[in-house]
This record gives C-alpha cells, structure tokens and sequence, in this order.
C-alpha cells in the first residue's frame, strides 16, 4: 500500500459541499464512488478543507491510499474515466506515509469574485455574486490593510464550528477590478468556517459607505460576529490552492 496526493478541481454547483453526507451529493462522495470503480473496493478519500454548499475549487487536495501500480502520471486520466464532467483531477503524486492533505497544509489561497455589471452575467452566474451597487475600491483596500497579519477573527467566523482557536494569520489580500468584476484573492495559514465570506461582506459594506475604514479594527479587537457585515453566497467563493512545506508538491493554479 502505498498513499497518494492528488490536486483536484471542481465546479460545486450541483454539490452539498466537500464532505460526504449520508443522502445529498458530495465532492468527496463522486471521488470515493470513483476510486471504489476503480480498485474495486472501498478507498476512503481525506480532503484539505470541507468547502461548503456551491463553493468551487480549482486547487483542492486530497490523499487516500492504494495498492494498484498506475504511474503518477497516468492517475488523472485512469480516474477521471469515472467521474463527472464537473470534477476534474489535476495532478497526482505519491507522497510519505506521514503526509495528510489537512493536517499538513501550511496555507490557503481562497479567492471570492464579484459581478459588478448593470445587469447579471449570464455566464457566471454560478461562479460570481451579482452586485452592481457602487462601491469605494480605495476604501475597500484600505480596509484589507487592517486586516493582514496574526488576529483573533472571532468576529468573522460564524458560529458552527467546533474549532476553539479562532486566532489565524492572513498574509495578503488583494483586491483587483477585472473587467465588470471585483475579486477578493486571500492568502493566510488557516481560515475559520465562513470566515472569508463575512470578510467580504463587510469589506462590501466600507466600499458602500455603509462602515468607516477604520471600523475593521474595532471589530477585530470586539471578537463579536454581530457586529461585523453579512455573510455572502457561497457560490462565489472558490478554493485555489493549497500550501505545503517546500518539497512536498506544488501545482500553479
């Protein structure tokens, strides 16, 4: 037996998230369903991160274990042949027994994007939240500034997690206007649940003059979820890489 790593890609519009659940279509059910063709028998799949309802990815990771002698190269296209066209695997490689795909992850990159156009895009309805109020993009810059570095973001997880430590370091935001969108890109060493959605949200909120700048201090040193902005839709969101220690493997996505 030996493990595997894979980098997988997703479109998670017709899934309940990454986690398998005992009746609603899963990201992590479609990979099991797939391996389980493949070595005909049961292979537990273990992700980097359970992206919710709607979420995409392009760069997420799982690992699981194997005894059959595919090269690394060839494990994309022998697995691919049982999945949907929605779910793409991207690159595999063999990796130590000590390897996890989530316990071994040293960062994320998550980025969220927004449609400002006058009226929906109708071709990425599913991938961007629709927002076409006006919006103060120095101020929303401004306002990410306060947020970099090691916080407690108390006030940008919501509630539902089991996770007691809500302290996490954000190493960059960039925010940068691609033609009709706005996009949100974050990197940082962990993200709590909804964290990255209700970053945005209130972000949206000082870019409509609905909050000062500065308020994004006050609510960090508050802890207080109430008082930080709303929680955008999930299908914006979308998961595009994650990181581990120098040598592992790295896909650019």
């Amino acid at each position: 037996m030996k493990k595997m790593a894979m980098i997988v890609a997703y479109d998670g519009t017709r899934y309940y998230g990454f986690q398998r659940q005992s009746t609603l279509p899963t990201i992590q059910e479609r990979l099991e369903e797939a391996l389980f063709r493949l070595h005909q028998r049961k292979t537990g799949v273990t992700g980097a991160g359970r992206t919710d309802a709607r979420v995409h990815a392009t760069g997420q990771v799982i690992h699981f274990m194997t005894d059959l002698r595919i090269p690394p190269e060839r494990w994309p296209y022998a697995l691919q042949a049982f999945l949907p066209e929605d779910i793409q695997i991207r690159a595999a490689y063999p990796v130590e027994d000590s390897f996890h795909a989530r316990y071994s992850a040293v960062g994320k990159r998550y980025r969220y994007r927004i449609d400002r156009g006058k009226m929906r895009n109708l071709f990425t309805r599913n991938y961007a939240l629709h927002y076409p109020y006006p919006l103060e993009i120095d101020k929303i810059k401004e306002a990410s500034s306060f947020l970099l570095g090691r916080h407690d973001f108390s006030a940008f997880a919501a509630s539902g997690s089991s996770v007691k430590n809500h302290i996490r370091t954000l190493y960059d935001i960039q925010v940068v206007e691609v033609g009709d969108e706005l996009q949100f890109t974050f990197w940082g060493d962990g993200f709590l649940y909804n964290m990255v959605r209700i970053l945005v949200g209130t972000l949206l909120e000082v870019g409509g003059g609905r909050r000062d700048v500065k308020e994004i201090v006050k609510l960090l040193r508050s802890g207080d979820r109430t008082k930080a902005g709303i929680t955008v839709p999930p299908h914006g969101l979308t998961l595009e890489e994650v990181l581990y220690p120098e040598g592992t493997f790295r896909l650019k996505t």
